[in-house]
């Protein structure tokens, strides 16, 4: 094969690979966008999607440290914090400190903090539910089940370390 050739082989194999690329970034930057929006999960109060999915995480653990809530999420400690400290200044999560171990920090929510992740689970299952009957218009069951796991190893993947070629 010529330098020629070999130049429009890798041209096509580059804008291949692109094209399928593009579909994950713009999925990822919608997505991005999506978690980004506050939106009201049914208390008249609004609140962004990675505030009220830690929220949950703990409502659904209560005592549970910053440090496993970051392991939880694949976060950093200190992104994990932020959202922590936005949560404690609305009044939805307490921190307290164990008698036994003053030094780690535990973490609660409050009334308000159970109403609100209760009925995010509930508007997550209305959201959630419509989104897989819409994915049923168009795919089958085993399909969407093939996404699913694609999407897992695609994740697994990318925190792998990179081979040389």
């Amino acid at each position: 094969m010529n330098d020629t050739e070999n130049v429009i082989q890798k041209n096509a194999k580059y804008h291949e690979l692109d094209a399928k690329a593009n579909i994950i970034y713009k999925f990822v930057m919608t997505y991005t966008d999506y978690i980004k929006t506050a939106r009201d999960y049914g208390t008249g109060e609004t609140i962004n999607m990675m505030e009220v999915h830690t929220l949950t995480v703990i409502e659904e653990n209560p005592g549970i440290t910053v440090t496993e809530v970051a392991l939880e999420w694949n976060r950093t400690k200190g992104a994990v914090s932020q959202i922590i400290t936005k949560l404690e200044k609305r009044g939805l999560i307490i921190r307290k400190k164990e008698h036994d171990n003053a030094k780690n920090v535990h973490l609660y929510v409050t009334d308000r903090g159970e109403v609100l992740s209760k009925a995010h689970k509930d508007y997550d299952i209305k959201e959630l539910t419509w989104a897989d009957r819409t994915l049923h218009k168009s795919f089958t069951s085993e399909e969407i089940d093939v996404f699913y796991k694609v999407m897992q190893q695609y994740t697994e993947l990318l925190d792998m370390p990179r081979q040389e070629q």
